[in-house]
């Protein structure tokens, strides 16, 4: 077949234009920023690891010679794990179980949160504490106290038994840069006999149901106790951070026990005060 010579000169040209070819490189798949960053993830992935799984048992065995605990606190019998684990603790001779669970840290708060129980053959006590990444700590909780259970730390303290169970109703306390920056709380009690010594003898009456609160004071945190619905303390006393506890107790108490005084006193005078250790032995 005969081409047109235009048609020929054409395709000449065409296959004598020199056609330019790149060749790419390849490229490496692990960079130096790639390495560094799985090396990142790594050490992440292995630290979340061992927080959740490392045993509450052997961690407490390495740090137990560095915490200093109050002589009247011990720990025993350490199980579970770090993140989620349980303990049995004995303070001041009365054996309870501690359970915690840690939450997952909160961004927006910068907080990290730690549920909690203690629990003892007839009381229980919950809640949950938060601490900040720069020292600021809160704890809230409640719970029912069963007051029998206590009957020899009260007896040995001369202080009054009462029957029954006392019902934590609110408990709250933070602290900010190394202080007690605040404190809340309210208990009830349902009322009945309350039994305190005399002597070589034994006082006793029925109360009506009563109400304790807990606030802030200086060096330390105040309870008032006082008849439910009533105006004005029947008691109150000061737990001061030294471990030592002021009390004092008014007419109106006098008068709810039914006991004689004076008819001069009036409902708010002081009849008693006293000022000891909160534990025997001191904290």
């Amino acid at each position: 077949m005969n081409l047109p010579n235009g048609f020929v000169r054409l395709g000449y040209r065409f296959l004598n234009v020199p056609i330019a070819m790149t060749e790419s490189r390849p490229k490496s798949f692990l960079g130096p920023g790639k390495v560094v960053l799985l090396l990142l993830l790594g050490l992440l992935v292995y630290g979340i690891t061992l927080i959740v799984l490392v045993p509450a048992g052997w961690l407490w065995q390495q740090a137990s010679a560095q915490v200093q605990l109050p002589e009247q606190v011990r720990v025993q019998q350490v199980s579970g794990r770090l993140w989620d684990g349980a303990a049995g603790v004995v303070v001041a001779g009365f054996p309870a179980r501690l359970e915690w669970q840690f939450g997952w840290p909160s961004l927006s708060g910068v907080t990290l949160p730690l549920q909690f129980s203690v629990s003892s053959s007839q009381s229980r006590v919950e809640g949950v504490a938060r601490a900040g990444w720069q020292g600021n700590f809160e704890v809230s909780a409640n719970g029912l106290i069963a007051v029998a259970e206590f009957e020899q730390l009260i007896r040995q303290s001369g202080g009054a038994m009462i029957e029954g169970t006392v019902s934590v109703d609110r408990f709250e306390m933070s602290w900010a840069d190394g202080r007690l920056k605040s404190a809340d709380g309210l208990g009830r009690w349902d009322g009945g006999r309350v039994t305190w010594p005399m002597g070589n003898q034994v006082g006793q009456a029925v109360f009506p149901p009563m109400q304790a609160d807990l606030d802030t004071v200086d060096g330390g945190v105040s309870l008032v106790v006082a008849e439910l619905g009533a105006s004005g303390p029947a008691a109150d006393a000061r737990i001061l951070w030294d471990g030592m506890m002021e009390l004092r107790v008014y007419k109106r108490m006098v008068d709810l026990a039914q006991q004689p005084w004076p008819d001069s006193a009036r409902p708010g005078d002081v009849v008693f005060r006293v000022r000891q250790p909160l534990l025997p032995g001191g904290l």
